[in-house]
């Protein structure tokens, strides 16, 4: 299993799930926590061979980052 953390707002954690779930909703879960800066994101991604982990993590992270730099934008 891998893990990734992001933290941030709740309204842009929701945005970042959103954006991924339509792909591959079977591939991973996700934990949205509240913390004192905001919420903390938690995604993990489970599979028996180590190359599909890591190509599924690939691409998951590949599609926050570019939600995440889209957002920034409208946000700035």
């Amino acid at each position: 299993m891998a893990r990734v953390d992001w933290i941030g707002r709740g309204d842009i954690a929701e945005a970042l799930i959103n954006s991924i779930q339509p792909d591959d909703p079977d591939c991973f879960r996700y934990e949205i926590t509240e913390i004192d800066a905001g919420v903390k994101l938690s995604i993990f991604v489970s599979s028996r061979e180590l190359g599909r982990l890591r190509a599924t993590m690939d691409d998951i992270l590949a599609c926050l980052s570019a939600v995440e730099g889209s957002l920034g934008a409208l946000v700035e």
